[in-house]
């Protein structure tokens, strides 16, 4: 590549550079160091709306919606291909983000199953035949929706693009993503390897750019899905824009999600798994264990053990397999973390540990793993942070425990810790989240259905048959079995139905 030219696109089965003069410029930005890795050019509305076009035209010409086959076996190459290609993606994942290239090895490596799961579920999936009134046959087929748009974060690039671009592509849809400005070098790569599975040009493009790039490619009236991973208050926007341009939307948005705690536990394990709940990433994903609510009657052992375990997390490179928590993501966030910190404390919030940004790694954007008890009124149990910080509070009873988990605003996930699977199965069916674990948090599979219950937390599910039907629509066919001999304006007795 030229040193003039720079990286604006994925589209015809290739990277597309451009010129860089009179071009608006994004660097990538390492949270380790807040030096930059790299740096691309924004798509302007043009760019966007040509890869739209090329998007419908490769959509409309039928070579990848009308063989089921094929798609199958092109997904499952893509399984293939991508498993070839995992360590490279976890070191450019960790580079972008700053999370331990421990946990990016582990969480890439399921990055297959997708495409297993989803090229198995079309060669299995069998339409329907309805009861239809009469001498009639109705038939009920799932059909592609047409040119999708999904625009993906920053926090798990790779995973969530993954888990929503492999329902669509299994439908028979083509897919434009917009990653985050803030890490989207793997999702280039990942178009790469479709490429090279075999995935037709033009059925999975990406462009590049910010949120002005975001708007262009939702309000282009030839899209026919807007699917969003990201925060309330942008979901309200472009929820706005696809009622506007009446096309679907699937969002999975805000989380604080409660991990529930009763004093039938074995406290050693419990303690490890809540950790884990809480800060794995650093905190940084939609359904983080943020709020811990244990009974009171084992509350004081519980927090003594878990803020031992909190004091021993090791901050670091997160090269370094000792590392257990590395940066978040940008400097802005970093301060937007300790100023709700500092609030909950002026709260009456008691600080158990941390509450600060890390100053041995004062160059990047760390922030001590912080401990906060305290009344659950307090601000720390209902702001959504994206760091390493939560909040404990004790309660008596079970309905209390309930009352507490369903009074934020937020209902993705949940995580109830007892040896009584009887309570377990009593209150994980009156919790208000989309996802509850029984002695276990974070845990995600390609079959499982991955959404919110309130509106804070989302619209529309990921994985599972779930994702496959909302990138599909029905076509119902009506077939008259019986010889048409019906004169409605000829004969006054004839039946309309």
């Amino acid at each position: 590549m030229a040193e003039n030219n720079m990286i604006s696109a994925f589209k015809n089965g290739k990277r597309i550079t451009k010129l860089l003069k009179n071009e608006k410029t994004i660097s990538i930005i390492s949270p380790v160091n807040n030096k930059k890795i790299s740096e691309f050019i924004k798509c302007n509305e043009k760019d966007v709306n040509d890869i739209v076009e090329q998007s419908y035209k490769s959509y409309k010409s039928g070579i990848w919606k009308n063989d089921i086959r094929f798609r199958s076996n092109v997904l499952r190459n893509i399984g293939n291909v991508l498993g070839k290609h995992l360590d490279r993606l976890a070191i450019m994942e960790t580079e972008q983000i700053g999370r331990p290239l421990r946990e990016m090895r582990l969480q890439l490596s399921r990055l297959p199953e997708w495409f297993e799961y989803y090229s198995s579920l079309i060669r299995v999936h069998e339409d329907s035949i309805k009861p239809f009134n009469g001498n009639y046959l109705n038939y009920v087929k799932r059909v592609p929706l047409g040119v999708v748009c999904q625009i993906t974060p920053w926090n798990h690039p790779l995973l969530i693009t993954i888990k929503k671009l492999a329902p669509a592509l299994a439908a028979g849809n083509s897919v434009i993503v917009k990653p985050s400005e803030l890490a989207p070098n793997s999702i280039i790569e990942l178009a790469e390897i479709c490429k090279e599975a075999g995935l037709p040009d033009n059925i999975f493009n990406v462009v590049l750019g910010d949120g002005e790039t975001g708007s262009y490619l939702i309000k282009n009236k030839l899209i026919s899905k807007i699917d969003f991973t990201g925060g309330p208050q942008t979901g309200r926007i472009i929820g706005k824009v696809a009622g506007d341009n009446l096309c679907g939307y699937v969002a999975e948005l805000g989380g604080k999600s409660p991990m529930i705690v009763f004093n039938d536990v074995d406290l050693e394990h419990v303690v490890n798994g809540t950790l884990f709940g809480t800060f794995i990433a650093s905190g940084q994903t939609c359904i983080a264990g943020t709020r811990i609510l244990v009974e009171e009657s084992i509350f004081d052992k519980f927090v003594y053990k878990f803020v031992l375990k909190a004091k021993d997390l090791i901050l670091g490179d997160p090269f370094d397999q000792k590392t257990h928590l590395g940066p978040v993501i940008t400097s802005k966030q970093l301060d937007y973390i300790h100023k709700i910190v500092m609030k909950s404390l002026k709260e009456g919030g008691k600080l158990l540990c941390g509450g600060r940004k890390y100053e041995k790694l004062k160059e990047g954007n760390y922030y001590e793993p912080t401990v906060i008890v305290g009344d659950h009124k307090n601000i720390i149990f209902h702001e959504e942070l994206f760091g390493p910080v939560v909040a404990i509070c004790s309660f008596k009873t079970k309905e209390e425990a309930i009352k507490l988990a369903n009074s934020t605003k937020y209902g993705l996930g949940c995580s109830i810790w007892t040896n009584n699977l009887s309570r377990a199965h009593t209150v994980a069916q009156k919790i208000d989240s989309g996802i509850i674990w029984v002695n276990d948090h974070h845990k995600n599979d390609p079959s499982s259905p991955w959404g919110g219950l309130t509106k804070e937390s989302g619209i529309g599910r990921e994985n599972g048959i779930d994702a496959y039907h909302e990138y599909t629509q029905t076509r119902s066919i009506i077939v008259n079995c019986d010889e048409y001999k019906s004169d409605w304006f000829g004969d006054i007795t004839t039946r309309y139905s």
